[in-house]
C-alpha cells in the first residue's frame, strides 16, 4: 500500500510538474493575458454585490461605460490571435452584469420603479441618499 501511494503521488506530482514546465503554460499564467482577466473578475463580483443594493445608487454613465469597456474587450479577446477566452468570459459576464445594472436604474428612476416600491413600502422613504442641507 505505502508504495502504491508513493507512485501515485510521484506520478501526479510529475504530470503536473510537466504540464508547469511546459514554456506556454509558464509564459500564459506569468502574463497580463492571465492576471488581466483575472483581475477584472473584481467588476463582475462587485456588480453581483451591487444586485442586493438599492438601484438609486447606480450612476447610469458609470455603469453605461463598463458596458462599452466590456463590449471593447469582448471584441478584442474574440479577434486576438490565440483568442483569449478567460478575457471574452469575464467580460461577457461583466457586460450582462451591467446591463442588469443599466435596466434597475432606468426602471427605479424612469418606468416607475420608485413609485411602485413606495407603493409596497409606504412607511419606508423611497431614497437612501442623503438631502443636502439648505
Amino acid at each position: 500500500l505505502h508504495n502504491q501511494v508513493n507512485y501515485r503521488t510521484t506520478m501526479a506530482s510529475s504530470k503536473i510538474g510537466s504540464f508547469l514546465g511546459k514554456n506556454f503554460n509558464k509564459d500564459y499564467f506569468f502574463s497580463t493575458h492571465f492576471w488581466g482577466p483575472l483581475a477584472n473578475w473584481g467588476f463582475v463580483i462587485a456588480g453581483l454585490a451591487d444586485m442586493k443594493k438599492s438601484p438609486e445608487i447606480v450612476s447610469l454613465p458609470m455603469t453605461s461605460a463598463l458596458c462599452v469597456y466590456s463590449l471593447l474587450f469582448m471584441r478584442f479577446a474574440w479577434v486576438v490571435k490565440p483568442r483569449n477566452y478567460l478575457l471574452l468570459a469575464c467580460h461577457t459576464a461583466n457586460e450582462s452584469v451591467q446591463l442588469r445594472q443599466v435596466y434597475r436604474k432606468l426602471d427605479w428612476e424612469y418606468w416607475g420603479g420608485k413609485q411602485k416600491w413606495a407603493k409596497e413600502h409606504p412607511e419606508e422613504p423611497t431614497t437612501i441618499l442623503p438631502t443636502p442641507s439648505k
